[in-house]
């Protein structure tokens, strides 16, 4: 029980020097900020918090079209955007699709057309949608 006793107490201190060696810190940081070079601090400071809120789980290497792996962010953004571009716009082949002419004249029927008043309608009624019924409306 005396062991338990003085480990509660040890952490007891440990934890106030703590907290005011860090209020102290704080302290110098937030008159040093205050001063003309402390604005370079600002801005280096945000910097360094943006790059840490990065997704770090996320892979950030890609190979190219020749194999060679990419690891550069505007890279790798250049080589997905000529993916695509090559994808949507490009000659694939995989992409001819041969439509089979099941239809034949007896199976064809008059088909109304669907109206606008018609699509705003069930876009006002779709939750979350209001955005798109704005934009539909304007």
């Amino acid at each position: 029980m005396v062991n338990i006793d003085r480990y509660k107490v040890a952490k007891k201190t440990a934890r106030q020097a703590m907290s005011e060696a860090k209020g102290q810190a704080y302290d110098d940081l937030y008159q040093r900020l205050s001063t003309k070079e402390g604005e370079k601090d600002v801005y280096k400071m945000a910097r360094i918090r943006e790059r840490k809120t990065r997704d770090l789980n996320q892979v950030k290497c890609i190979k190219d079209e020749m194999d060679q792996p990419l690891v550069r962010g505007q890279d790798i953004k250049h080589r997905w955007q000529r993916y695509f571009d090559n994808l949507f716009n490009g000659e694939n082949e995989t992409m001819d699709t041969q439509l089979d002419d099941s239809f034949d004249d007896l199976n064809r029927c008059f088909v109304r057309r669907t109206q606008e008043s018609e699509v705003k309608e069930a876009l006002k009624r779709m939750k979350g949608a209001r955005r798109w019924a704005r934009m539909v409306s304007q």
